[in-house]
């Protein structure tokens, strides 16, 4: 397991539970993903400004699985560059998926 694959688990744990999205791991709450691993990055389902401001992050996109130009608008893929960020993006993910 990678560094950043258990951080990702290590933050995912403490606030919902593990399952997939798309073949990829992730976390839910409620049956509901907030966040998923993929390709060395965590991603979160965000809204406002928590979504503005991991966009605004370099090196942060709209997080696109099929790699087909297809990108989910509220999903953004946040590099391991700001992991001391993605427990927060996290918390608010969970925030945000848990309000719907």
């Amino acid at each position: 397991m990678t560094e950043q694959e258990s951080l990702f688990n290590s933050i995912g744990e403490k606030l919902g539970e593990k399952s997939q999205m798309f073949g990829k791991p992730c976390y839910k709450v409620n049956k509901k993903a907030f966040a998923c691993f993929f390709q060395n990055a965590m991603v979160f389902k965000l809204t406002d400004e928590a979504h503005k401001k991991a966009l605004s992050l370099d090196g942060s996109q709209l997080f696109d699985p099929s790699g087909k130009g297809r990108a989910m608008k509220e999903w953004v893929q946040v590099p391991f560059d700001y992991k001391e960020q993605w427990k927060g993006f996290a918390e608010k993910a969970l925030e945000y998926v848990g309000d719907r």
